[in-house]
């Protein structure tokens, strides 16, 4: 069982436990007399729509160009700043939805408790409080977020008649009204500024014994012998307009009749009735997988705090591994279900009003690095919410594609937001003119495509890739006989001239390449399998869509290979500049490496080893200091199949970068870095290409003995494996539709052939020492 659990209550929101259900999204701290639950949903985003274009971006495009070719960079970085920053320059924020605020009113000797336990279970998705008075009284606190039911629910139990509480719902600010619904009912409602969203949420409770009632804003709970609460919360968002129009001038009031009625359908079945189904629903994800690594009893006994605690001042704790595994599993499953919103730069918990980031997308890779685990660990349904962030994005592509850059096609910077905006983010020359956003999303679409060989969903994708290519046989231009970008950055990082001036913006960056060649790969890759059914697609300005492919297929002909510079690392720049922080957290030329395979141990030797030296260098001047740098630099290791320098960097992450509730510390808070390790771990045990499968490339020795189950393969398959005394003991193949491939394990080659449904154990592998 994998929980993570304490002694004490979370004395800040980053010790308090996540719940989810996709959509709503609670933290628990689990205070005794004063408990406060900060709640999300996960269309609480401030502001509505707006066009924020830069109307001289366009006419001052071929100047620009123009300046960046004659390497006039300040220049070009000045008229970036005049002609091409968006106003305003931010986009839409994720805000905190608000707080239940409990008081607890009878007992003063509840102040007094002993055997206090609050825990996470992460094979259930449901939180515990328990403790006990000073007269040695049992209390209990359970609480999930049911997706079925769309709603919390919070279960109070307690000594007879010691259930007392009162209940209010409270936002710091932005909301319009408060008050009761009816006499077991509470509400809070208000909008998110002018022409946005309105929301409501609402809380319900029923008792067994004593009293439930409202007053004002309150909701009572007097003597019960137990209770259970209801929260549920929702805006205007999944609604069409032209209903929420003839809700005028009660919008808010009719959001919180239809929360009402779904708490009141929750509230008429028994309790334990909502947690199985719950506890089932969750399952269906979460267990499709499992892993066992080495975990000694004395560390198992520990409180999650104390354990972080050992790794931070020199110990070793491999059983934490399985628990990050496990974790960052659980947080996809929570925070994106099909048909939400895709995880945002908190998933979906965000404690503030302005938060870091704007808690929003930030697409040169932070939300990228979100989905990674989501093939590989058998979640693909949770990767289909970025797929609708990508649809809603393409309108609006494709008008700062023509209005911008006068290309077909759509494209988006390194930011978007709940409403698809794709205009440039930022005020920051190092990120803001970033043309590669849509490009490395839409890398995700055939990455779905070729873990579930799934058809239907390739016609469906071929069309969004091929438009974002698009924008690309436009934009490219020619230098040195290659076809590259320009203008151009590496995300966030600055360069030294040979003069001392340092800039950013430049022409064809390594990285910019990459994921080019991924995309119209995939695009290639696409059009044969579809065949005669290309003829069928649509895309906007394209006429013949066979005509576009050829084109798709020459430009990637033409996309400069990777290259090494003179010391002996993958260039990061076409021109092989100084860097100005030799240490940043951003190592964006080692794309090809991951989450691509343009970089193999066994297919590119000599780029191997310079990806290999690149990473040394950077973690020599202090690389990896943020959560997610170091949770892709994991992943990095994993694919150099080395598994103590893998194994290293996790406890690293684990001692400089991981909060008392293993959420991922920047610092702040941002989740990706519990994605991007969760990824690393299952690219340690098993990696797998086209055809190709790599047992256990990156096993530690910490990891003697293991097993894991349910791990996706590339051409949709599943394996699992286990292994003692570091050596492989069993194989298992099970393929989800006819798979050929070749699985490789040492020295050791076996060719595999399966029809749907078969199962093969390569017990030839066994015996083999790698």
């Amino acid at each position: 069982m994998s929980t993570l659990w304490y002694t004490k209550p979370a004395a800040e929101w980053e010790e308090a436990l996540p719940l989810g259900n996709g959509r709503l999204g609670a933290m628990i701290a689990g205070n005794l007399c004063e408990e406060r639950i900060q709640v999300n949903e996960e269309t609480i985003w401030y502001g509505g729509w707006e066009d924020r274009l830069n109307p001289d971006a366009r006419e001052n495009l071929p100047k620009l160009r123009e300046l960046v070719r004659q390497g006039r960079i300040s220049e070009a970085e000045h008229l970036i700043r005049l002609a091409f920053i968006s106003g305003p320059d931010g986009q839409r924020g994720y805000q905190t939805l608000g707080d239940i605020e409990m008081k607890y009113l009878n007992d003063p000797a509840q102040e007094e408790c002993t055997a206090y336990r609050r825990k996470l279970d992460l094979d259930r998705a449901v939180c515990r409080v328990q403790y006990e008075n000073a007269k040695k009284e049992a209390f209990e606190r359970t609480c999930f977020i049911s997706r079925p039911a769309d709603c919390m629910v919070l279960h109070l139990r307690a000594p007879k008649g010691k259930v007392s509480v009162e209940v209010m719902l409270n936002r710091a600010k932005y909301f319009d009204r408060t008050g009761k619904v009816n006499d077991h009912t509470i509400y809070l409602s208000g909008n998110l500024g002018k022409n946005a969203l309105e929301f409501a949420m609402c809380l319900s409770a029923k008792a067994k014994g004593g009293r439930v009632y409202t007053m004002g804003h309150t909701l009572v709970i007097e003597e019960a012998d137990e209770a259970v609460l209801y929260f549920g919360a929702d805006s205007t968002f999944r609604y069409a307009k032209e209903d929420v129009a003839a809700w005028e001038p009660r919008v808010q009031d009719v959001l919180a009749e239809k929360i009402t009625e779904k708490l009141e359908r929750a509230m008429a079945r028994e309790y334990e009735e909502l947690l199985e189904e719950h506890k089932k629903d969750y399952r269906s994800f979460y267990g499709r997988v499992a892993l066992s690594l080495p975990e000694k009893e004395e560390n198992a006994a520990l409180p999650t705090d104390e354990r972080l605690q050992k790794i931070i001042h020199g110990g070793t704790d491999e059983g934490l591994a399985k628990l990050l595994f496990d974790y960052g599993r659980y947080l996809l499953i929570e925070c994106s279900r099909p048909g939400d919103l895709p995880a945002t730069l908190q998933g979906i918990w965000n404690k503030d009003f302005m938060a870091p980031w704007d808690s929003k997308y930030t697409i040169n890779i932070n939300t990228e690095m979100n989905y990674w685990p989501a093939e590989v660990c058998a979640l693909p349904e949770c990767h289909t919410a970025l797929f609708d962030l990508i649809e809603r994005m393409r309108e609006h592509g494709r008008s700062i594609a023509r209005r911008m850059y006068g290309c077909r096609g759509f494209m988006a910077h390194h930011n978007t937001d709940i409403y698809g905006d794709c205009a440039p983010q930022d005020n920051w020359i190092p990120a803001t003119i970033w043309v590669m956003g849509a490009a490395w999303l839409c890398t995700h679409l055939w990455m779905h495509y070729s873990y579930t060989q799934d058809l239907e969903f390739l016609k469906q994708a071929y069309p969004v890739m091929a438009e974002a290519a698009l924008f690309f046989v436009d934009f490219l231009e020619e230098k040195d006989g290659y076809l590259v970008t320009n203008p151009s950055l590496s995300p966030e990082n600055v360069y030294i001239l040979p003069s001392g001036e340092q800039g950013c913006c430049c022409m064809g960056v390594t990285m910019d390449m990459e994921i080019l060649r991924e995309l119209f790969t995939g695009c290639k890759k696409a059009a044969e399998l579809l065949g005669d059914a290309v003829d069928d697609v649509e895309i906007p300005d394209v006429s013949d869509v066979r005509k576009l492919q050829n084109e798709i297929n020459a430009a990637l002909e033409k996309l400069p290979p990777i290259r090494i510079d003179s010391t002996g690392r993958v260039m990061e720049w076409m021109e092989e500049y100084k860097e100005a922080e030799p240490g940043h957290r951003h190592v964006s030329q080692l794309y090809g490496l991951y989450p691509s395979d343009q970089i193999t141990m066994d297919g590119t030797p000599e780029l191997a080893a310079a990806a290999a030296e690149t990473l040394r260098v950077r973690l020599a001047n202090g690389g990896g200091h943020t959560g997610w740098s170091r949770a892709w630099i994991i992943n990095f290791y994993a694919k150099l199949w080395d598994g103590e320098k893998a194994w290293e960097n996790i406890c690293q992450m684990l001692a400089k970068s991981t909060y008392a509730n293993l959420f991922d510390r920047h610092p702040p808070f941002q989740i990706d870095g519990n994605f991007g390790v969760t990824a690393a771990i299952a690219q340690m045990l098993v990696q797998s290409r086209e055809h190709k499968i790599i047992l256990l490339p990156a096993l530690p020795k910490a990891w003697d003995h293991g097993e894991v189950k349910g791990l996706r393969l590339v051409g949709n398959a599943s394996i699992a494996l286990a292994w003692e005394d570091g050596k492989l003991t069993r194989c298992a193949v099970t393929a989800e539709q006819a798979y050929e491939g070749e699985v490789v394990y040492g020295e050791m080659r076996s060719t595999v052939k399966l029809e749907k449904g078969e199962t093969v154990v390569l017990d030839e592998m066994l015996h083999v020492q790698a």
